[in-house]
């Protein structure tokens, strides 16, 4: 059982983090403990206990909010769960408290917050289904990229922050369209039901966060595509300059 644990989190530490990983194995991790650069394996941490929190906060949210319960207070919940999406990081950063537990759970509970939300407000009629589709499918084919480029490069593509400002605004537009004000006549750009604030209907404003969060969500999966696509090149390029030295 020991060593089943251990396989598994050297196979989650190379896959989060590959370069620390391999330095924390070798003792040749500088930074301290609990920094960004070398994180501890505790569990028990202040910044992972408020991600569990967002976790209940979340289903909390999708169980009141799909069965037609209290909205204001599903709303709540949304809106806490939201605000704790960036104060995990910064408390783990500040007590220096950053673990493993936490760089792993921490953007899975991102994409469970986010997917929670869209599949609510699609629930119950206040988003456009598509959003949903587009909203989950990107991020499948971000994952599907991701697993192919780890034939040529261990390491997880940086995060950029147009990436980051596109979660912050669907995360914003959502509980502004939980909230359902202010109520906004949009322009009567198409007259089809799909696009509420743009078809001429009186909408929520936190649609137009949506719809701009899409924007950049889209800026964001081709600019990571092309940065992964840049890797495998530049990784081939060097395979093949090192086979061609060795075969001199």
């Amino acid at each position: 059982m020991a060593k089943v644990k251990e396989r598994v989190k050297k196979t989650v530490k190379e896959n989060v983090a590959p370069d620390v990983a391999q330095a924390q194995l070798e003792g040749t991790a500088n930074p301290p403990v609990g920094t960004p650069d070398n994180p501890s394996d505790k569990i028990l941490t202040v910044a992972n206990f408020i991600t569990l929190c967002r976790f209940i906060l979340t289903i909390a949210f999708l169980v009141l909010f799909v069965r037609g319960g209290n909205r204001s207070l599903a709303l709540w919940f949304y809106a806490i769960a939201a605000l704790t999406d960036f104060l995990d990081g910064w408390v783990a950063r500040a007590t220096q408290t950053v673990s493993w537990v936490g760089k792993v759970s921490d953007p899975i509970m991102d994409r469970v917050l986010l997917f929670t939300g869209v599949v609510g407000l699609v629930a119950t009629g206040d988003l456009p289904w598509w959003v949903a589709v587009f909203v989950i499918g990107r991020d499948i084919v971000l994952l599907g990229g991701n697993i192919y480029l780890r034939k040529f490069w261990k390491r997880p593509v940086d995060v950029i922050y147009i990436g980051k400002l596109s979660t912050a605004l669907f995360m914003t537009g959502f509980c502004d369209l939980l909230l359902d004000v202010p109520q906004v006549v949009g322009p009567k750009l198409l007259d089809v039901s799909w696009l509420p604030g743009l078809n001429g209907a009186s909408s929520a404003a936190g649609i137009y966060l949506v719809y701009l969060a899409i924007i950049f969500s889209t800026i964001t999966a081709v600019t990571y595509y092309r940065q992964g696509f840049a890797i495998k090149d530049r990784v081939l390029a060097e395979r093949e300059a090192e086979t061609h030295t060795q075969n001199r």
